[in-house]
């Protein structure tokens, strides 16, 4: 089995190691990817992998394609990566909220300039 679901056993080298992904395989990938993902989005579906049979039901012809051109590995760590993302990102707004609310406490306070 090679990188990608669609490859063959030429993805071996000679010594019966793995060939990486070329160039033109990674970019079919992350297109994949970013089609499913778009469709995850329009969606509002954040977890494709909690929300398997939700993400398959409406976006089936984005994940086949992602699916398709990606290693097994790719897909799970894309999806994988994609929430902790999200989550990432709700929490440095979540912060600077916080900060905001305090610097505008310290102001009201007369304790910040």
């Amino acid at each position: 089995m090679g990188w990608f679901s669609s490859s063959s056993d030429t993805s071996k080298a000679s010594d019966g190691g793995r060939i990486a992904p070329d160039r033109s395989s990674r970019e079919r990938c992350w297109e994949g990817r970013d089609r499913f993902f778009a469709c995850l989005d329009q969606n509002n579906i954040l977890d494709a992998v909690k929300d398997d049979k939700e993400a398959r039901g409406k976006c089936g012809k984005e994940v086949e394609e992602f699916e398709g051109a990606c290693a097994k590995a790719w897909v799970k760590y894309f999806k994988e990566k994609r929430v902790m993302e999200y989550n990432r990102d709700m929490t440095i707004e979540r912060i600077k909220k916080e900060d905001a609310e305090r610097v505008a406490d310290l102001k009201s306070q007369g304790r910040a300039t």
